[in-house]
């Protein structure tokens, strides 16, 4: 099960750092820093107590034997006289031995990775978003090391790809698939297309960080009003109707025609999604998830669906992963279920190359980090 777990993490990370499209002269992280709003931590690496880049290891996911030329020749660049560690058999071989004297790691934070790690460990860069199986950190890699992660560079292709299941539902063109799939001409299905135009039609956001903006900014652009919540404050873009704090989420949801999760998984959010959230959204909603899949109780969501107090579901995050074979969610006409795979794409492959890159610079540099992430918190 954990080497499963641990091939499908390095199959979704491949999808994040191959890539066809030649990256030599795309590499200047300052457009992609302005456009998403990325924030650098608040210390410089250089005064972080023992920080002395020496050998940096970078991941490679199975049956991939190198980076993308481009890549690693980037990555050669901005280490400098730094050693680039590039273990053959990815994370599967990683012992104490093969971590002697990494300062820092470039790929996926898991247990393994931080079991293994010497007392030299001063940053982990995580090449995807969610930081929830980054697991068995101890007191004082919490204290030493710098943690970063992929956020907000996944939010363009999340979004695009909420607002494509969006659409699906409220079309019907799943069924149009299936028709066309039998060669069937079926005119008759266009009966069921009932949820309406989107246009004036509220959507909420739970979790306006990186993705849930970019969300919120394609639903705007569809002219629904966009409500949202969020954890830390009360701000948000001028295309947000109104943003709430997390506990106005069940308020909020009583108004929503459409609700999105894109929350990370923390304690608090947890199961959030059950029952008790599913009884005061609006009757006749859409519920699409693409945070993590633990935040909905599944057979909580399934009950909604089954009584019709959903109008449908579009998942992209599911929980197990993957769902098994008997799960009712399979057979429902009204939901959408595609594998946790809403981050894909040759731009979202782009931006991962050149923050990741861009990161080893600044760490070797001593600068501030891009993305840094409180695991305490949880983002």
């Amino acid at each position: 099960m954990y080497n499963r777990m641990i091939t499908r993490l390095f199959l979704l990370a491949t999808c994040l750092i191959t890539s066809p499209l030649a990256l030599a002269d795309a590499f200047d992280p300052a457009p992609l820093i302005s456009e998403l709003g990325l924030r650098e931590g608040g210390i410089p690496m250089s005064d972080h107590p023992g920080w002395a880049p020496r050998k940096v290891m970078v991941l490679m996911a199975p049956g991939n034997k190198e980076l993308t030329a481009a890549y690693k020749s980037r990555l050669q660049a901005v280490a400098g006289d730094v050693e680039l560690f590039i273990p053959e058999g990815g994370v599967f071989k990683l012992s104490a031995e093969s971590m002697a004297g990494v300062d820092a790691v470039i790929g996926l934070c898991l247990p393994k990775i931080l079991q293994s790690a010497g007392p030299e460990l001063r940053w982990i860069h995580n090449y995807s978003v969610g930081m929830d199986r980054c697991k068995g950190v101890t007191e004082p890699q919490l204290e030493q090391v710098v943690f970063t992660n992929n956020q907000r560079l996944s939010g363009p292709a999340i979004a695009e790809h909420s607002i494509a299941m969006l659409l699906a539902l409220t079309r019907n063109l799943p069924a149009y698939a299936e028709a066309q799939a039998m060669q069937t001409w079926k005119p008759a299905l266009s009966a069921k297309v009932s949820f309406g135009e989107l246009r004036g039609k509220t959507l909420l956001v739970a979790g306006l960080g990186g993705i849930g903006t970019e969300i919120a900014r394609r639903a705007h652009g569809l002219g629904m009003r966009v409500i949202a919540t969020r954890n830390s404050s009360r701000k948000g873009p001028d295309f947000v109707d109104y943003v709430g704090l997390s506990n106005e989420l069940h308020a909020l949801a009583a108004q929503a025609d459409v609700v999105v999760n894109a929350l990370p998984l923390t304690e608090k959010t947890r199961a959030l999604f059950d029952v008790d959230f599913f009884k005061a959204v609006k009757p006749g909603a859409i519920f699409l998830s693409v945070g993590r899949g633990q935040s909905t109780v599944t057979q909580d969501l399934i009950a909604a669906l089954e009584s019709g107090t959903l109008y449908g579901a579009g998942l992209d995050v599911t929980d197990p992963e993957p769902l098994p074979a008997d799960s009712p969610l399979w057979k429902m006409d009204n939901v959408i279920i595609t594998p946790h795979v809403s981050a894909a794409g040759v731009d979202s492959r782009r931006r991962t190359l050149v923050i990741a890159a861009e990161n080893l610079r600044r760490y070797v540099a001593g600068e501030p980090l891009l993305n840094v992430v409180d695991l305490r918190r949880g983002y």
